[in-house]
């Protein structure tokens, strides 16, 4: 039956009207697979060799005191990244086919995504690389098998929490938390890592602790997916007491304040736009490569960060008009409502957004005055014509964005949880 459910989603995929977009971004996507495959494979042999030939420690130690940021980082990602599945269930319950088949099968194909499978690369390299310079076989195999069980952890973790975005904060605030007590050396988070994670070679035993958690895991969202797993239940839309939200101050710039008031509802109410603001936060930080390699420390490399570092929204928002507006786009052309004063609407956004990371990036200044300048200049530039060039740009963007269509495959989320 898994076999049949992959036959369709492969023939979905072709009989499509976009199958040269998809085929055109699959092919992207695949480049973009496989130059991280490549990282991880190379990262694992200069870890090993790295730590063994030049800090002279043992390699699986070292690699398992990080292993907890490593966990962290994934399971961060996931949350923000990766998509869960939306196999279109609907037509399946009609049939005779078994709620617990569906069930699985969806649950099984959490760890197809690569999200899932490309952190084993590395484990799996660099366990090979660990066999041929003498670790013990049972240790190793028992040291990459707990850990690999515990990373897919993550996937069940996502699918439970997905929709639930209180729990989303206080885990957030938590893992701030740990990272201030870590970074301050308050609390030796690393050093249990260490413990915890070295003790699958050294005891292999304790596998049975990952293993008993993720079939643990594995139970609970299969028990919880499949008690909702009916057409009038679970898959129902949700119904909620609408409500409207409306930035007053806006009103009195007539037509361009009612597109900004539209455009900040629309960025705060939906997932794939509120990543749009987590990106633009994170663009405030890309100054810090700086410290990463003396390259970017010449004027050149460092107006080039500026410009991420005060147009990261810019370049991110910009691109996407029209097409965050796709799915009432034809509506709007029939109204009498002037396209210039909607250009000028997100154009008047974006630049607001600019000027406040110009302000923000005067945190630079602590590094020097030059360097702030040079961001603040940038800044500038970003405003006078990236602004343009990249309303410009998302005319070219054919790939129509349906914001309603994700909040449909949210309810399906809600229905897989």
């Amino acid at each position: 039956m898994f076999i049949q459910f992959l036959r369709l989603e492969i023939k979905s995929f072709f009989r499509g009207s976009s199958l040269g977009i998809n085929l055109a971004m699959k092919i992207f996507r695949f480049i973009g697979i496989l130059y991280f495959m490549l990282c991880l494979v190379g990262g694992a042999f200069g870890a090993f060799f790295y730590i063994q030939e030049e800090m002279h420690q043992d390699p699986l130690k070292v690699v398992s005191r990080f292993l907890i940021i490593a966990w962290a980082v994934d399971l961060i990602a996931k949350y923000m990244w990766q998509e869960l599945p939306t196999q279109n269930i609907k037509p399946f319950l009609t049939l005779n086919i078994s709620k617990k088949t569906l069930v699985n099968y969806m649950l099984g194909k959490t760890f197809v995504n690569a999200f899932s499978w490309l952190n084993s690369l590395f484990l799996v390299t660099f366990s090979i690389i660990a066999l041929f310079n003498g670790y013990h076989v049972l240790g190793v195999l028992a040291w990459l098998v707990g850990v690999s069980l515990l990373f897919y952890l993550n996937n069940f973790i996502n699918i439970l929490f997905n929709d639930k975005e209180a729990v989303v904060i206080v885990v957030g605030c938590l893992f701030a938390a740990v990272a201030g007590l870590v970074y301050y050396h308050i609390v030796p988070v690393l050093d249990y890592s260490e413990r915890f994670f070295y003790n699958f070679h050294e005891r292999p035993y304790f596998v049975v602790i990952s293993i008993l958690l993720f079939l643990g895991l594995w139970k609970i969202c299969f028990s919880r997916i499949r008690n909702i797993f009916y057409l009038d239940e679970g898959l129902e839309a949700k119904k909620e007491v609408g409500k409207t939200e409306n930035i007053v101050f806006l009103n009195k710039f007539g037509a361009i304040g009612t597109f900004i008031n539209n455009d900040i509802k629309m960025l705060k109410r939906n997932k794939v736009t509120k990543g749009i603001i987590w990106g633009s936060f994170l663009f405030l930080f890309y100054g810090m490569l700086m410290f990463s390699s003396s390259i970017y420390k010449t004027p050149a490399m460092m107006m080039f960060m500026g410009l991420f570092v005060t147009g990261g929204f810019q370049f991110m928002f910009g691109q996407r008009v029209p097409a965050f507006d796709s799915s009432y786009y034809p509506l709007m052309m029939t109204l009498n409502v002037p396209y210039k004063e909607y250009l000028k609407a997100k154009w008047w956004l974006m630049n607001i957004v600019t000027a406040v990371s110009m302000i923000l990036a005067v945190c630079y200044a602590y590094f020097g005055w030059d360097m702030y300048l040079t961001f603040f200049a940038a800044g500038i530039y970003n405003i006078g014509v990236n602004s343009q060039f990249t309303l410009w740009s998302g005319a070219f963007n054919k790939m129509q964005i349906d914001l309603n269509a994700k909040e449909k495959d949210s309810d399906r989320r809600t229905a897989s949880t």
